[in-house]
């Protein structure tokens, strides 16, 4: 006995044909998963003749037409001189460019060479001033801070899906605490302090601030958002997402690889659910993601002292290479109020 339709096949077969599988190969495809032939044209015709799929095919192509103005960003943007090949990259199966770095980048060409363009760059000498770069360690944490309750995501392992998942990881724990297991133990992913916990942090924190003076060529010394902490061992990940506003990564503590992917290269980036996407950052894929092929990879390694600018819309991945602390800001002197024009919180 032949199987009978229900909406989900009804969707998997409208999805296919404004991907523009041939009908005929529908038809064949749905035989051969236990639908009688006859009754598998049939459907397939009666999707074809849909006013409801002629709509989503009118909308399918306006959304081409986006795509294709993407691509023109994306080749204008590759023709640009490019940096040096990053080594690090072939770990990770991909041939990817280093970011470019500047020093004491003033703040007219900040904004309007890299902010502005949205292109990356890795910037030396503005953190040169913070007594965080000579202060922060284990012991100063848990004299200064150490009986604070902080809030930490734990279990990160065990759930793949750990950063979509986070409001269900967090943990309340004495920030002393928090230090010693970061000090004992070997490089895990299991447990972090992520800007995803800074409600709390931040004021249990505040102490902190006092060591990171504001970096007011850049960002609003008299915006109420000062910054978010992230504090983990060796091995802490955040894969492969975008963020709704332009971001700064000032790194205190040990070192991190970033990698980037432009926002022009979205439609290569297997984006599933909001802002994240399937793609593993630590070991990219392309036979499962073919795709990925297309995208350009731009990477680097951030240390102790530097701030790296992570444009709006930009994919990036970030492993912990050391024990490290980050600290990040989006109050910057230019327009950062992106995330009131999004509306795209849920699956794609």
């Amino acid at each position: 006995m032949s199987r009978s339709f229900d909406d989900d096949w009804r969707r998997w077969i409208a999805e296919n044909l404004l991907l523009d599988v041939p009908p005929e190969t529908l038809a064949v495809a749905l035989a051969s998963h236990g639908f009688a032939p006859a009754d598998a044209t049939h459907e397939v015709d009666a999707a074809l003749a849909s006013p409801y799929l002629q709509g989503g095919a009118r909308l399918r192509n306006r959304l081409r037409k986006r795509d294709w103005m993407l691509s023109v960003y994306r080749t204008l943007a590759r023709m640009r001189a490019a940096p040096q090949t990053s080594a690090g990259a072939a770990d990770a199966g991909v041939s990817a460019t280093a970011v470019e770095r500047r020093e004491r980048l003033s703040r007219d060409e900040f904004f309007e060479s890299y902010y502005c363009q949205n292109r990356p760059v890795l910037i030396g000498g503005m953190l040169d001033a913070w007594p965080a770069l000579r202060k922060w360690g284990y012991d100063y944490f848990r004299t200064r801070c150490g009986d604070a309750e902080v809030e930490v995501q734990f279990g990160r392992e065990s759930d793949e899906n750990y950063e979509i998942n986070q409001p269900k990881h967090k943990r309340l724990m004495r920030f002393r605490d928090y230090v010693d297991l970061v000090e004992q133990s070997g490089a895990t992913n299991d447990f972090y302090m992520t800007a995803n916990n800074t409600s709390r942090n931040r004021a249990a924190l505040a102490a902190l601030w006092d060591d990171i003076p504001p970096i007011d060529t850049y960002l609003d010394a008299s915006s109420p958002d000062k910054g978010f902490f992230w504090f983990g061992p060796a091995g802490t990940k955040t894969p492969f997402h975008h963020d709704l506003t332009n971001n700064f990564m000032a790194q205190v503590m040990g070192r991190k690889l970033v990698r980037l992917v432009p926002l022009a290269d979205t439609p290569f980036m297997y984006n599933h659910f909001h802002c994240f996407s399937q793609v593993d950052g630590s070991a990219i894929d392309t036979e499962r993601f073919p795709a990925m092929k297309n995208a350009q990879v731009v990477e680097c390694t951030i240390g102790p002292g530097e701030l790296l600018f992570l444009p709006i819309g930009w994919w990036h991945y970030v492993e912990g290479l050391d024990v490290s602390v980050t600290m990040t800001f989006t109050n910057f002197l230019r327009h950062n109020d992106f995330a009131s024009a999004y509306g795209t919180y849920h699956e794609l």
